[in-house]
């Protein structure tokens, strides 16, 4: 760089203009992140050690590039909190209907709908979770959860596995993973 510029010398000695890097939006941002923290989860050594890169995740799931998407998220969790059902599929209805890609409002309707046990609903927006990020385990444990109440044991063993494979510090997870096991084996 010469002096401030914008000017750059090329190698033959003349000069340039300097092309500034193209900032990532922030959702390309949040991927990258994910990417990283991923890789770390997968390597990570137990749940202690997972949890708070598990933290971070959520943090970046919960995300979105619309500040209206992450308070009507907020709102629908709150309204799930406090015992309004209703409410909160409300909210999540018109939330999903404006932000279409938006995976976590997906996934907080399943689990809304796993609370209600409308578990076809819950699976049904699970599958839309994994088709927009398919590393979620929250879905896959919640897919592999409504798969054991509803007796499929086999599937739901796959869900809680495919789970571990991306995360395999969810001790609750490889409970239900022996727990399954032992019922497959007739034990």
């Amino acid at each position: 760089m010469l002096g401030g510029s914008g000017l750059a010398q090329d190698r033959a000695g003349g000069t340039v203009e300097a092309v500034a890097p193209v900032p990532k939006k922030p959702a390309e941002a949040r991927a990258d992140q994910l990417d990283m923290l991923f890789a770390r989860l997968y390597k990570s050594g137990g749940a202690e050690e997972a949890q708070p890169i598990e933290r971070k995740i959520w943090t970046l799931w919960m995300a979105s590039d619309s500040p209206t998407a992450e308070v009507l998220l907020a709102q629908a969790a709150r309204a799930m909190d406090e015992g309004a059902p209703r409410q909160s599929l409300d909210i999540l209805n018109r939330l999903i209907g404006s932000y279409p890609d938006f995976a976590e409002a997906w996934n907080k309707r399943a689990t809304l709908y796993y609370l209600m046990k409308r578990d076809q609903d819950s699976l049904k927006d699970i599958d839309r979770v994994l088709d927009l990020e398919p590393r979620h385990f929250g879905a896959l444990s919640g897919k592999g959860m409504i798969l054991k109440r509803q007796k499929k044991y086999g599937a739901a063993l796959e869900a809680f596995q495919e789970a571990l494979t991306i995360n395999p510090g969810m001790e609750s997870v490889k409970a239900s993973v022996k727990e399954l096991e032992r019922l497959e084996q007739g034990i």
